[in-house]
């Protein structure tokens, strides 16, 4: 008996620290250990889940176990989650004996990739240049960003394969990429444009970091959230200090930092585009789970409808939250069906299209380069949306579980 109680208090440790590293938000986490412990015969259990570490207590006043979670080194790929949700269901229904889940969710974290280098670094070029679509580029700016990828997908690579480096990547990266842009901007190659130097370093953005931080405050979680709003605000910093370094390096002024506020010659189509190319980079960059691409497209294409219509009829910060709203009923309502991925895996890669993080950089770079109003009017606009896009995200999932239980076609989540 004593066997079995410690083994299912490790299996709730392992995947506690497992859906922390996957970017799920804490409250959440919380209540889905909850509900293991409850399936297993353990409905007094109590479970913390901090920024590094899980605590776990079969019943009130028992010894607790602390698992940490820095071990993981970063966040899931898409197939990891994927494969970890699949444990986690079983979990759920007390299918799944305590010490072989834990095995389970081991061998999850030691999944290989399903794509090569060559594929994930292609990935992330594909991504770039979604991402720079979205921001109304003009053909040289989708060519360098292209280029860039590739250059920035090594980097990754490279830092992943050395911790003492994955601080230092986000300079590092910025830096590359900005230096390598104004140096191409002197003799008249390419313009020296703030959107076309973000798009490469997409990856880097805190957008998701910083929204679910507003969503864990906003559910009381002070600790992990405000751990996570200083993590992304640290992140910032370290990309805009490498694209500044850079400015200074090949002596380009600050004051020419700014970014084109006219619509590339791509055409209005190009976000529309953007959003559909996105997926298709997010799915080879992160080794999408098989025959999940069309419905990571589907839920990024419905958050992105959203938050266009949104815009049309309420405006610009209520557009984030419509597009919200409708990506998280859409990612949960795909994820109840038999060949639908978790909501997680399609969910996550909608905050490239609905949080402002590449704006946010801008923002703060234009601020630290002295165009203080114009920079200021950045910030403020992007800070506004992720606010909107996390009240999204904090109605989306309540509205869902409505729907849910008031739908005779759906079983309540």
């Amino acid at each position: 008996m004593v066997g079995e109680a410690e083994d299912l208090q490790q299996f709730l440790l392992f995947l506690g620290s497992a859906l922390t590293a996957a970017g799920e938000a804490v409250n959440r986490i919380e209540e889905r250990l909850c509900r293991v412990a409850a399936a297993y015969g353990a409905p007094q259990a109590r479970v913390s889940v901090l920024p590094t570490y899980v605590v776990v207590a079969l019943r009130p006043g028992r010894p607790a176990t602390l698992e940490p979670t820095r071990q993981l080194r970063g966040g899931l790929r898409l197939d990891q989650t994927a494969a970890l949700f699949e444990v986690l269901r079983s979990a759920e229904q007390g299918g799944l004996p305590p010490d072989q889940g834990s095995r389970q969710v081991q061998a999850v974290i030691d999944m290989p990739p399903r794509f090569g280098v060559t594929v994930r670094v292609l990935g992330h070029a594909v991504l770039t240049v979604g991402i720079c679509l979205i921001l109304h580029p003009t053909w040289g700016d989708l060519i360098l960003a292209g280029l860039f990828g590739v250059l920035v997908g090594l980097l990754r690579l490279a830092g992943a394969r050395f911790t003492g480096l994955q601080m230092l990547m986000p300079v590092i990266a910025a830096f590359s990429v900005a230096a390598l842009t104004f140096l191409l901007a002197g003799p008249g190659w390419a313009g020296s444009d703030l959107r076309a130097m973000v798009a490469p370093l997409v990856t880097f953005l805190p957008g998701a970091t910083l929204t679910m931080a507003v969503i864990e405050i906003s559910a009381a979680e002070m600790i992990t959230g405000s751990s996570r709003l200083v993590t992304g605000f640290l992140q910032l910093l370290l990309l805009t200090f490498g694209i500044l370094g850079a400015a200074q390096a090949v002596g380009i002024p600050p004051a020419n930092l700014g970014a084109r506020a006219t619509a590339g010659v791509a055409g209005a189509a190009a976000p529309w585009l953007g959003a559909f190319i996105v997926g298709i980079g997010s799915y080879l960059l992160h080794s999408g789970p098989r025959r999940s691409l069309g419905w990571l497209c589907l839920v990024l294409y419905a958050g992105w409808i959203g938050q266009y219509l949104g815009g049309l009829m309420l405006g610009g910060y209520l557009s984030g939250f419509v597009g919200a709203v409708t990506l998280t009923v859409v990612a949960y309502t795909v994820e109840l069906l038999p060949s639908g991925p978790p909501a997680l895996v399609s969910f996550l890669p909608g905050f490239w299209l609905l949080v402002p993080g590449a704006l946010s950089l801008i923002g703060m770079t234009e601020y630290l380069s002295r165009d203080v109003v114009r920079g200021a009017e950045d910030l403020l606009g992007a800070v506004g949306s992720m606010v909107a896009v996390a009240l999204g995200v904090l109605c989306g999932y309540p509205l869902f579980r409505t729907l849910a239980r008031v739908s005779s076609g759906l079983p309540r989540a």
